[in-house]
């Protein structure tokens, strides 16, 4: 089992380029920032977290494809992802030529982990209709895959519509970068990640050994082998119960979360972490 970290990466809190670079030397595996472009302050829609007050790191987050960059030029091997990016509210071309690039600068290192997002407000000034959110996603990707695959790439649907088009570079990983998408467990997830992803994010613990057999069970409807599916459970607190049973679910990769904090605080639980690299990757396979 490979292990990641996740950190909610703010202007006040250790860089992320900062937190690459320590935790590739320590031997992490991965690094996730996770995106918001600005929080409207009527606070009509809920904390995800249920808490009464939004944390302040909402707030302050950098912009994680600049983020990723900074940590791509000060890395070779960590892997570097969004956890989550938010595809709806990005124009579909200028991304995909954003991300190609970013994949070809980190060396083929990028992984794209998305989310359809659940501030309505912070959707809205970005014209994006909380109802439609995920159909809008659905066609953006399907979009930028042409960009990112073909020579000459089209694309003609409800929300999006571009003519026969060149677009270069293309990303190192082709035809593109894995595409991870995160959220609770259900049909119209699971149908999604079959259809234009590679794997799901989920975000704690609970329910993911039936919910796997759910995903499998889509994408073999979809005519892709399950085997290929990758689960990567998000912002885990580890301890050695909790890593063996997803290795026994024949999990490859988990992301551990760190504090939104300064380094003077990240670092002490960076190196608590690493205690789990070497059991993690002795741990048995199912």
């Amino acid at each position: 089992m490979k292990l990641g970290v996740t950190i909610h990466a703010t202007d006040l809190s250790m860089p992320a380029h900062e937190v690459a670079r320590e935790a590739e030397a320590r031997g992490f595996h991965s690094l996730f920032v996770p995106e918001h472009t600005h929080i409207p302050t009527s606070r009509e829609t809920p904390a995800p977290t249920g808490e009464p007050v939004l944390a302040q790191e909402y707030l302050r987050s950098p912009d994680p494809y600049i983020a990723l960059a900074g940590a791509a030029s000060v890395t070779s091997r960590i892997l570097l992802g969004t956890g989550v990016g938010l595809p709806a509210q990005h124009d579909a071309i200028t991304f995909a030529k954003q991300i190609a690039s970013l994949d070809r600068l980190s060396g083929g290192r990028f992984v794209f982990g998305i989310g359809f997002g659940w501030n309505r407000e912070e959707m809205r000034n970005h014209g994006v209709d909380y109802r439609t959110r995920r159909a809008l996603v659905r066609e953006k990707l399907l979009a930028m895959q042409q960009l990112w695959s073909k020579e000459v790439a089209e694309y003609r649907g409800e929300f999006l519509r571009f003519e026969p088009s060149w677009q270069w570079p293309k990303p190192l990983q082709q035809p593109w970068p894995p595409i991870l998408i995160g959220g609770a467990p259900g049909p119209k997830l699971f149908a999604a990640i079959a259809e234009y992803a590679d794997g799901w994010i989920p975000i704690g613990g609970a329910g993911v050994r039936q919910a796997m057999a759910a995903l499998a069970a889509a994408f073999e409807a979809r005519g892709r082998d399950p085997k290929r599916i990758q689960v990567v459970p998000f912002g885990t607190l580890p301890d050695p119960g909790k890593l063996d049973y997803y290795a026994e679910l024949g999990i490859e990769h988990v992301v551990l979360r760190l504090p939104s904090a300064a380094r003077d605080a990240v670092l002490p639980v960076l190196d608590d972490f690493a205690r789990f690299l070497e059991p993690a990757r002795r741990a048995p396979r199912s």
